[in-house]
């Protein structure tokens, strides 16, 4: 079909297997809510292929619009939160929880992507931007979600990088956030000072605090080189691992795979975000460069960190796993900006973009 001439259908695969991996990972663990999630993949699918081909001048003329429907977003779970494990950052829709963080940060990387595209970096527009941006960290941090506010601040920092940002400011930033780092322990809750801690030394309370972290650890390692199969690991069988379908869903698929599956989805991450900065790198466009680099700082923050955490090496923050764990607003929040990206190959790209771009690199 014409429409599909110029399409990447290498990032379409990675994509797709991803997809397949956590599927069939959730099957594995959680068959009662497998059926919700082939739906949200199915509609997922959709919305990248309708992402893929809709005018990106579309995105970047209602850039403003998206930033106050992130604004709008993040306050409906102050008066319609459905109250979940101790957070409010659900809204309940027709029986379907949704969790508008996952918008605002597709949203957020739109409007961004349009205000830099337009500015050069200097303390004006840094601040400017940095003013913008505040409302939205602090709505999801109260609610509080620790993670998705860090994955706020790491689109926001990391778009700047593409900036022409001089060291010498990039240090300054640098310096500024390690002096303010300390004192953001005085605004963490408990259950999140008890994660740093434990993390630090889970054997504290391995029962407690420190349980999650020594059973994700445990629930790897019992996978070996090669796996256990589906649904004969006994951590996550039986019931030892938790969230083992959402936050430790990692865990679970390497228990089932081992080794050798845990290093092949690591890659298959590793082709997601290789080929969106051959995009951003590709593109002569500005709005989508700034456009690439906010979704590739979304998925190699949150798949790093997530993987991290399920290893042990990294705190326990709430992040789920893009494209692999169960979550329909996590889903298509990313496949729309997947879907994004693919629009940017195509758009700007004739069929020689659709080689793996390794080489001309």
């Amino acid at each position: 079909m014409k429409v599909f001439r110029n399409f990447d259908w290498l990032f379409f695969l990675v994509i797709f297997l991803l997809l397949t991996f956590g599927s069939v990972t959730i099957l594995s663990v959680n068959p009662g809510i497998f059926s919700d999630q082939i739906a949200y993949a199915l509609l997922s699918l959709g919305i990248f292929f309708l992402f893929s081909y809709l005018d990106l001048k579309i995105f970047e003329s209602f850039a403003k619009v998206l930033y106050f429907a992130s604004l709008f977003f993040l306050t409906t779970p102050l008066f319609l939160g459905v109250l979940s494990r101790g957070a409010t950052r659900w809204v309940e829709i027709a029986g379907k929880t949704f969790q508008p963080s996952e918008a605002a940060k597709l949203f957020l990387i739109v409007f961004l992507a349009r205000y830099w595209a337009y500015r050069r970096v200097n303390l004006s527009s840094f601040s400017r931007a940095l003013f913008l941006i505040l409302p939205q960290f602090f709505l999801v941090f109260r609610q509080p979600d620790l993670g998705s506010s860090l994955v706020i601040m790491a689109i926001f920092f990391g778009m700047i990088l593409l900036t022409e940002i001089r060291w010498r400011q990039i240090f300054v930033l640098l310096a500024g956030f390690l002096l303010i780092l300390p004192i953001s322990w005085f605004f963490l809750h408990d259950y999140q000072k008890e994660r740093i801690t434990h993390f630090l030394n889970p054997s504290l309370d391995p029962l407690g605090a420190g349980y999650n972290v020594i059973q994700s650890i445990l629930t790897v390692g019992s996978g070996g080189l090669t796996g256990k199969g589906l649904g004969k690991g006994s951590q996550s069988q039986l019931a030892f691992l938790p969230e083992k379908h959402t936050d430790f869903i990692f865990s679970s698929f390497a228990e089932a795979f081992g080794f050798l599956g845990s290093v092949l989805v690591i890659f298959l991450y590793f082709l997601l975000c290789r080929r969106i900065i051959y995009a951003m790198r590709k593109t002569e466009s500005d709005f989508s460069k700034y456009l690439c680099a906010g979704v590739f700082w979304l998925v190699f923050f949150q798949s790093s960190v997530n993987i991290g955490m399920n290893l042990g090496i990294l705190p326990i923050t709430g992040i789920t796993l893009p494209l692999f764990s169960y979550g329909g607003s996590s889903l298509l929040s990313t496949m729309a900006c997947l879907g994004l990206v693919e629009n940017v190959i195509h758009s700007n790209f004739g069929k020689e973009a659709i080689e793996i771009g390794f080489k001309r690199d």
